[in-house]
Protein backbone atom coordinates (compact mmCIF):
# COMPACT_ATOMS: atom_id res chain seq x y z
CA UNK A 1 0.00 0.00 0.00
CA UNK A 2 1.04 3.59 -0.45
CA UNK A 3 1.24 5.83 2.60
CA UNK A 4 0.23 9.48 2.85
CA UNK A 5 3.70 10.91 3.31
CA UNK A 6 2.80 14.57 3.16
CA UNK A 7 0.48 14.25 6.13
CA UNK A 8 2.85 11.97 8.02
CA UNK A 9 5.89 14.16 7.48
CA UNK A 10 4.11 17.33 8.60
CA UNK A 11 3.24 15.66 11.91
CA UNK A 12 6.84 14.55 12.34
CA UNK A 13 8.24 17.94 11.45
CA UNK A 14 6.07 20.03 13.75
CA UNK A 15 6.66 17.94 16.87
CA UNK A 16 10.36 18.77 16.67
CA UNK A 17 12.94 17.56 19.17
CA UNK A 18 10.83 18.12 22.30
CA UNK A 19 9.96 14.42 22.39
CA UNK A 20 13.51 13.41 23.35
CA UNK A 21 13.63 15.83 26.27
CA UNK A 22 10.26 14.71 27.65
CA UNK A 23 11.25 11.02 27.75
CA UNK A 24 14.73 11.22 29.29
CA UNK A 25 14.98 9.24 32.51
CA UNK A 26 11.64 7.48 32.11
CA UNK A 27 11.40 3.69 32.28
CA UNK A 28 9.29 2.14 29.53
CA UNK A 29 7.94 -1.32 28.78
CA UNK A 30 9.78 -1.83 25.52
CA UNK A 31 7.98 -3.85 22.81
CA UNK A 32 10.44 -6.02 20.87
CA UNK A 33 10.49 -8.54 18.02
CA UNK A 34 12.59 -11.42 19.32
CA UNK A 35 14.45 -13.91 17.13
CA UNK A 36 13.60 -17.32 18.59
CA UNK A 37 16.25 -19.55 17.02
CA UNK A 38 18.14 -20.59 13.90
CA UNK A 39 16.04 -21.94 11.04
CA UNK A 40 16.11 -24.02 7.88
CA UNK A 41 14.03 -23.20 4.83
CA UNK A 42 11.91 -20.11 4.43
CA UNK A 43 11.35 -17.88 7.48
CA UNK A 44 7.96 -18.09 9.14
CA UNK A 45 6.19 -15.68 11.44
CA UNK A 46 6.57 -18.03 14.41
CA UNK A 47 10.36 -17.84 14.06
CA UNK A 48 9.90 -14.45 15.71
CA UNK A 49 7.77 -13.28 18.60
CA UNK A 50 6.45 -9.97 19.89
CA UNK A 51 7.55 -9.54 23.48
CA UNK A 52 7.22 -6.86 26.13
CA UNK A 53 10.63 -6.12 27.62
CA UNK A 54 11.32 -5.99 31.36
CA UNK A 55 11.70 -2.24 31.22
CA UNK A 56 14.23 0.11 29.68
CA UNK A 57 15.36 3.33 31.34
CA UNK A 58 15.62 6.00 28.69
CA UNK A 59 18.90 7.36 29.94
CA UNK A 60 22.44 6.74 28.74
CA UNK A 61 25.09 5.63 31.27
CA UNK A 62 27.72 8.32 31.64
CA UNK A 63 31.00 7.49 29.92
CA UNK A 64 29.40 4.85 27.69
CA UNK A 65 29.55 6.93 24.49
CA UNK A 66 26.18 5.35 23.66
CA UNK A 67 22.80 6.81 22.71
CA UNK A 68 19.18 5.89 23.41
CA UNK A 69 16.81 6.22 20.45
CA UNK A 70 13.12 5.96 19.73
CA UNK A 71 12.74 3.87 16.58
CA UNK A 72 10.46 5.38 13.93
CA UNK A 73 10.89 3.26 10.77
CA UNK A 74 12.41 -0.17 10.24
CA UNK A 75 13.56 -1.74 6.99
CA UNK A 76 12.63 -5.29 5.90
CA UNK A 77 15.44 -6.66 3.72
CA UNK A 78 16.05 -10.09 2.13
CA UNK A 79 19.66 -10.24 3.40
CA UNK A 80 18.26 -10.60 6.94
CA UNK A 81 17.17 -14.14 6.02
CA UNK A 82 20.85 -15.12 5.96
CA UNK A 83 21.27 -13.86 9.51
CA UNK A 84 18.69 -16.42 10.67
CA UNK A 85 21.12 -19.23 9.80
CA UNK A 86 23.72 -20.57 12.19
CA UNK A 87 26.44 -19.58 9.73
CA UNK A 88 29.44 -17.38 10.50
CA UNK A 89 31.16 -17.30 7.13
CA UNK A 90 29.25 -14.30 5.84
CA UNK A 91 30.12 -10.61 5.77
CA UNK A 92 27.70 -10.04 8.66
CA UNK A 93 27.17 -12.25 11.75
CA UNK A 94 23.95 -14.20 12.46
CA UNK A 95 21.24 -12.94 14.78
CA UNK A 96 21.44 -13.90 18.45
CA UNK A 97 18.59 -16.24 19.50
CA UNK A 98 16.54 -14.74 22.31
CA UNK A 99 17.47 -11.18 21.38
CA UNK A 100 15.73 -8.49 19.36
CA UNK A 101 16.21 -8.68 15.60
CA UNK A 102 18.69 -6.17 14.25
CA UNK A 103 18.23 -4.13 11.10
CA UNK A 104 18.38 -0.80 9.38
CA UNK A 105 16.13 1.95 10.66
CA UNK A 106 15.38 5.62 11.19
CA UNK A 107 15.33 6.74 14.82
CA UNK A 108 15.21 9.82 17.02
CA UNK A 109 17.78 10.42 19.75
CA UNK A 110 16.23 10.47 23.23
CA UNK A 111 19.48 10.75 25.21
CA UNK A 112 23.14 10.79 24.23
CA UNK A 113 26.61 10.39 25.69
CA UNK A 114 28.17 10.65 22.23
CA UNK A 115 29.30 14.19 21.34
CA UNK A 116 28.39 13.54 17.68
CA UNK A 117 24.69 13.20 18.52
CA UNK A 118 22.37 15.31 20.63
CA UNK A 119 18.84 14.90 21.94
CA UNK A 120 16.29 15.30 19.18
CA UNK A 121 18.65 14.37 16.35
CA UNK A 122 17.27 12.09 13.63
CA UNK A 123 19.58 9.24 12.65
CA UNK A 124 19.65 6.33 10.23
CA UNK A 125 21.62 3.12 10.60
CA UNK A 126 21.67 -0.18 12.47
CA UNK A 127 19.17 -0.45 15.32
CA UNK A 128 16.92 -3.15 16.82
CA UNK A 129 13.38 -4.21 16.06
CA UNK A 130 11.91 -2.63 19.17
CA UNK A 131 10.33 0.64 20.28
CA UNK A 132 13.47 2.00 21.98
CA UNK A 133 17.10 0.96 21.62
CA UNK A 134 20.31 1.55 23.52
CA UNK A 135 22.98 1.76 20.80
CA UNK A 136 26.68 1.46 21.60
CA UNK A 137 27.96 1.18 18.01
CA UNK A 138 27.22 4.76 17.10
CA UNK A 139 29.77 4.69 14.26
CA UNK A 140 27.12 2.77 12.29
CA UNK A 141 24.73 5.72 12.46
CA UNK A 142 24.38 8.73 10.18
CA UNK A 143 22.68 11.99 11.14
CA UNK A 144 19.72 12.93 8.97
CA UNK A 145 19.20 16.49 7.85
CA UNK A 146 15.45 16.98 7.48
CA UNK A 147 14.20 17.89 4.03
CA UNK A 148 10.59 18.93 3.53
CA UNK A 149 10.58 17.17 0.16
CA UNK A 150 11.82 13.80 1.46
CA UNK A 151 9.79 11.75 4.00
CA UNK A 152 11.84 10.24 6.84
CA UNK A 153 10.95 6.68 5.84
CA UNK A 154 12.81 7.16 2.56
CA UNK A 155 16.05 7.01 4.54
CA UNK A 156 15.63 3.22 4.83
CA UNK A 157 14.88 2.82 1.12
CA UNK A 158 15.40 5.46 -1.53
CA UNK A 159 18.34 7.06 0.31
CA UNK A 160 19.83 3.84 1.75
CA UNK A 161 20.71 0.46 0.36
CA UNK A 162 17.10 -0.67 0.09
CA UNK A 163 14.82 -0.60 -2.97
CA UNK A 164 17.68 -1.99 -5.05
CA UNK A 165 15.81 -3.37 -8.06
CA UNK A 166 13.55 -0.42 -8.69
CA UNK A 167 16.42 2.07 -8.42
CA UNK A 168 18.97 0.17 -10.51
CA UNK A 169 16.69 0.11 -13.54
CA UNK A 170 15.80 3.79 -13.25
CA UNK A 171 19.43 4.83 -12.84
CA UNK A 172 20.32 2.76 -15.89
CA UNK A 173 17.62 4.57 -17.89
CA UNK A 174 18.97 7.94 -16.75
CA UNK A 175 22.33 6.89 -18.15
CA UNK A 176 20.90 5.95 -21.53
CA UNK A 177 20.51 2.18 -21.23
CA UNK A 178 17.82 -0.04 -22.67
CA UNK A 179 16.44 -1.71 -19.52
CA UNK A 180 14.59 -4.99 -19.03
CA UNK A 181 13.44 -6.08 -15.58
CA UNK A 182 11.93 -9.23 -14.15
CA UNK A 183 9.39 -9.67 -11.37
CA UNK A 184 7.22 -12.38 -9.86
CA UNK A 185 3.71 -11.06 -10.53
CA UNK A 186 1.89 -9.46 -13.45
CA UNK A 187 1.12 -6.42 -11.28
CA UNK A 188 4.81 -5.85 -10.60
CA UNK A 189 5.68 -6.31 -14.27
CA UNK A 190 3.23 -3.54 -15.15
CA UNK A 191 4.68 -1.30 -12.43
CA UNK A 192 8.17 -1.73 -13.86
CA UNK A 193 7.01 -0.64 -17.30
CA UNK A 194 4.27 1.89 -16.58
CA UNK A 195 5.48 3.56 -13.38
CA UNK A 196 9.26 3.05 -13.27
CA UNK A 197 9.83 3.47 -16.99
CA UNK A 198 11.60 0.20 -17.83
CA UNK A 199 11.62 -0.52 -21.57
CA UNK A 200 10.42 -4.08 -21.01
CA UNK A 201 9.67 -6.44 -18.14
CA UNK A 202 8.53 -10.04 -17.76
CA UNK A 203 7.21 -12.44 -15.13
CA UNK A 204 9.97 -14.96 -14.56
CA UNK A 205 7.50 -17.42 -13.01
CA UNK A 206 5.70 -17.69 -16.35
CA UNK A 207 8.79 -18.36 -18.47
CA UNK A 208 9.44 -22.02 -19.23
CA UNK A 209 12.82 -21.24 -20.82
CA UNK A 210 14.58 -18.15 -19.46
CA UNK A 211 17.53 -18.53 -21.86
CA UNK A 212 15.25 -18.48 -24.88
CA UNK A 213 13.12 -15.62 -23.54
CA UNK A 214 16.13 -13.36 -23.10
CA UNK A 215 17.57 -14.28 -26.47
CA UNK A 216 14.47 -14.17 -28.66
CA UNK A 217 12.35 -11.44 -27.09
CA UNK A 218 14.50 -9.02 -25.15
CA UNK A 219 18.19 -9.21 -26.05
CA UNK A 220 18.65 -10.67 -29.56
CA UNK A 221 22.07 -8.98 -29.72
CA UNK A 222 23.05 -9.94 -26.18
CA UNK A 223 23.29 -8.27 -22.76
CA UNK A 224 25.94 -5.66 -21.98
CA UNK A 225 25.26 -5.33 -18.25
CA UNK A 226 23.37 -7.64 -15.91
CA UNK A 227 22.70 -6.49 -12.35
CA UNK A 228 22.08 -9.64 -10.34
CA UNK A 229 20.14 -9.67 -7.11
CA UNK A 230 18.67 -13.18 -7.28
CA UNK A 231 21.26 -15.68 -8.57
CA UNK A 232 20.15 -19.16 -9.60
CA UNK A 233 18.42 -19.80 -12.92
CA UNK A 234 18.18 -16.11 -13.76
CA UNK A 235 21.92 -15.60 -13.43
CA UNK A 236 22.54 -18.72 -15.49
CA UNK A 237 20.25 -17.47 -18.26
CA UNK A 238 21.93 -14.06 -18.25
CA UNK A 239 25.37 -15.66 -18.58
CA UNK A 240 24.18 -17.54 -21.65
CA UNK A 241 23.13 -14.26 -23.25
CA UNK A 242 25.97 -11.89 -22.39
CA UNK A 243 27.77 -9.96 -25.11
CA UNK A 244 31.54 -10.05 -25.50
CA UNK A 245 33.14 -8.13 -22.61
CA UNK A 246 29.77 -7.93 -20.84
CA UNK A 247 29.65 -7.15 -17.14
CA UNK A 248 27.76 -8.80 -14.28
CA UNK A 249 27.38 -7.02 -10.94
CA UNK A 250 26.44 -9.54 -8.24
CA UNK A 251 24.60 -7.87 -5.36
CA UNK A 252 22.42 -10.68 -3.99
CA UNK A 253 21.47 -14.36 -4.24
CA UNK A 254 17.96 -14.36 -2.81
CA UNK A 255 16.91 -17.43 -4.83
CA UNK A 256 19.57 -19.46 -3.03
CA UNK A 257 18.64 -18.74 0.57
CA UNK A 258 16.67 -21.96 1.07
CA UNK A 259 18.90 -24.32 -0.92
CA UNK A 260 20.61 -27.19 0.88
CA UNK A 261 22.60 -28.33 -2.18
CA UNK A 262 25.18 -26.46 -4.22
CA UNK A 263 23.96 -24.42 -7.18
CA UNK A 264 25.30 -25.75 -10.49
CA UNK A 265 25.63 -23.33 -13.41
CA UNK A 266 25.24 -24.61 -16.95
CA UNK A 267 26.49 -21.55 -18.81
CA UNK A 268 29.77 -20.71 -17.09
CA UNK A 269 31.72 -21.35 -20.30
CA UNK A 270 30.23 -18.07 -21.56
CA UNK A 271 32.42 -16.28 -19.03
CA UNK A 272 35.44 -17.55 -20.95
CA UNK A 273 34.20 -17.37 -24.52
CA UNK A 274 32.73 -13.91 -24.10
CA UNK A 275 35.33 -12.61 -21.63
CA UNK A 276 32.63 -11.64 -19.15
CA UNK A 277 33.55 -9.74 -15.98
CA UNK A 278 31.67 -10.85 -12.86
CA UNK A 279 32.14 -8.79 -9.72
CA UNK A 280 30.46 -9.03 -6.33
CA UNK A 281 30.06 -5.99 -4.13
CA UNK A 282 28.60 -4.66 -0.91
CA UNK A 283 27.20 -1.19 -0.44
CA UNK A 284 29.56 -0.76 2.52
CA UNK A 285 32.47 -0.70 0.03
CA UNK A 286 31.18 2.62 -1.27
CA UNK A 287 30.26 4.55 1.87
CA UNK A 288 32.82 7.20 0.87
CA UNK A 289 30.55 8.07 -2.08
CA UNK A 290 27.40 8.48 0.00
CA UNK A 291 27.35 12.29 0.01
CA UNK A 292 27.42 12.35 -3.79
CA UNK A 293 24.78 9.60 -3.98
CA UNK A 294 22.51 11.50 -1.58
CA UNK A 295 22.80 14.70 -3.60
CA UNK A 296 22.14 12.94 -6.92
CA UNK A 297 19.21 10.79 -5.78
CA UNK A 298 17.54 13.63 -3.85
CA UNK A 299 17.82 15.91 -6.87
CA UNK A 300 16.49 13.33 -9.32
CA UNK A 301 13.59 12.46 -7.02
CA UNK A 302 12.57 16.11 -6.61
CA UNK A 303 12.85 16.62 -10.36
CA UNK A 304 10.59 13.56 -10.83
CA UNK A 305 13.29 11.79 -12.80
CA UNK A 306 13.09 8.92 -10.30
CA UNK A 307 9.95 7.28 -8.92
CA UNK A 308 9.98 5.49 -5.58
CA UNK A 309 7.44 2.87 -4.48
CA UNK A 310 7.10 2.09 -0.79
CA UNK A 311 5.01 -0.58 0.94
CA UNK A 312 4.34 0.63 4.50
CA UNK A 313 3.08 -1.55 7.37
CA UNK A 314 1.99 0.13 10.57
CA UNK A 315 2.95 -1.10 14.03
CA UNK A 316 5.90 -3.11 15.31
CA UNK A 317 3.63 -6.13 15.64
CA UNK A 318 3.25 -6.20 11.84
CA UNK A 319 6.99 -6.70 11.30
CA UNK A 320 7.19 -10.55 11.29
CA UNK A 321 4.44 -10.92 8.68
CA UNK A 322 5.90 -8.14 6.56
CA UNK A 323 9.35 -9.73 6.63
CA UNK A 324 8.07 -13.21 5.79
CA UNK A 325 6.03 -11.72 2.94
CA UNK A 326 9.23 -10.62 1.19
CA UNK A 327 9.97 -14.21 0.24
CA UNK A 328 6.64 -14.82 -1.45
CA UNK A 329 6.52 -11.45 -3.19
CA UNK A 330 3.67 -9.97 -1.13
CA UNK A 331 5.29 -6.55 -0.91
CA UNK A 332 4.89 -4.07 -3.74
CA UNK A 333 7.86 -1.75 -3.45
CA UNK A 334 10.28 -1.26 -0.59
CA UNK A 335 8.90 -2.91 2.59
CA UNK A 336 9.00 -0.59 5.61
CA UNK A 337 7.57 -0.84 9.13
CA UNK A 338 6.30 2.33 10.80
CA UNK A 339 6.94 1.85 14.53
CA UNK A 340 6.04 5.43 15.46
CA UNK A 341 5.64 8.73 13.66
CA UNK A 342 7.27 10.29 16.76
Amino acid sequence: MMSNHDEQFEATHTEGSKMGIDLVGKTVKNKQIIFKGYIDGSPMENDMELKLGDGLKLEVPKGSNAIVVKNLYLSCDPYMRGRMLDFRGSYIPPFTPGSAIEGFGVSKVVDSDDPNFKRGDLVSGITNWEEYSLIHKTDQLRKIEQDDGIPLSYHVGLLASGAVGQLVGQLAKLHGCYVVGSAGTSKKVELLKDKLGFDEAFNYKEELDLDAALMSRYFPEGIDIYFDNVGGAMLDAALANMRIHGRVAVCGMVSQTNRTDTQTFLNMFSVISKRVTIKGFLQSDFVHLYARFLEDITGWYKQRKIVYIEDMNNGLESAPAAFVGLFSGKNVGKQVICVASE
